[in-house]
């Protein structure tokens, strides 16, 4: 094992494992999503599975009931093109590594089965669904020995694999920079999707560079040439409109999601969000 491996590893299960976090410190419940039925709302319900179109409707607090399932089968799959290369405090793919290890090792802490797929331009790992640690620490390894320059994101590929290989209803995480093209539509139909957006604080902010030579990640095609404030203004423009885009998509499939920049601690963001 590597020293970044091993350094993931110790933080990551610290933080999962760690006592400090309560007796309930993993990112999701045990608890089942496999939609049951609705019924009036009883005093001591709890308040976050009220579904408020119903209850407006019908003028009284009405809660969406849900099968009790003894595992989940959490699936964590990591686009890793080219440009998750990119990084100004580390690149995007090591920090895309540290959610594999945290989602790991949160579901094997509650006893849920555990996979993890790497895509790019074609499938390139899909591993057998498992309860334990080594097969956690096993994929954390596999995504950063990962070699993403030279490698297109195929979103489309990505979404249809997923959909076909993907047998069993499932928490699907699905983490990327999501810059480009994405359709989840029949992805959110048969599983409980849930995306993590990576990006590093340059990429949404660059400042003027000046006069040089970019190569492009994915494509290795060069520029050479001035990079000023029009430019970085349409770019962007640009990637907001990607963003405006892909948060409407969301919202319309009922896709749940998080942006975490690699300058920061993902844990506690995610464990916000996913409660």
């Amino acid at each position: 094992m590597t020293l970044a491996a091993k350094k993931i590893v110790l933080k990551t299960r610290k933080q999962v494992f760690g006592e400090m976090l309560g007796n309930n410190a993993s990112l999701f419940q045990g608890e089942g999503f496999e939609f049951a039925e609705l019924r009036e709302y009883i005093y001591g319900d709890d308040v976050r599975k009220i579904d408020w179109k119903i209850t407006a409707k019908m003028r009284k607090p009405y809660v969406k009931i849900y099968h009790e399932e003894r595992e989940l089968n959490v699936v964590v799959s990591t686009m890793m093109g080219g440009s998750t290369w990119f990084g100004t405090v580390r690149p995007k793919y090591e920090y895309m590594a540290e959610l594999v290890a945290l989602l790991g090792f949160s579901a094997v802490k509650n006893s849920d089965l555990f996979s993890h797929i790497i895509y790019a331009d074609h499938l390139y790992r899909y591993s057998k669904p498992s309860k334990k640690i080594f097969s956690v620490t096993k994929e954390l390894e596999e995504a950063l020995d990962f070699d993403p320059l030279g490698k297109a994101s195929d979103f489309a590929g990505w979404a249809d694999t997923l959909f076909r290989r993907v047998k069993k209803k499932s928490l699907l995480f699905l983490i990327s920079d999501f810059v480009g093209e994405v359709d989840l539509r029949l992805l959110s139909r048969k599983h409980d999707v849930f995306a993590i957006i990576v990006r590093d604080r340059f990429e949404e902010n660059p400042q003027s560079l000046g006069y040089l030579r970019l190569v492009d990640p994915e494509s290795g095609e060069s520029f050479e040439g001035e990079v000023g404030s029009s430019t970085m203004q349409a770019y962007k423009a640009a990637l907001r409109a990607n963003d405006h885009r892909l948060y409407r998509h969301f919202r319309k499939n009922g896709i749940r999601h998080v942006k975490l920049f690699t300058d920061e601690e993902p844990f506690a963001k995610l464990i916000k969000r996913m409660r």
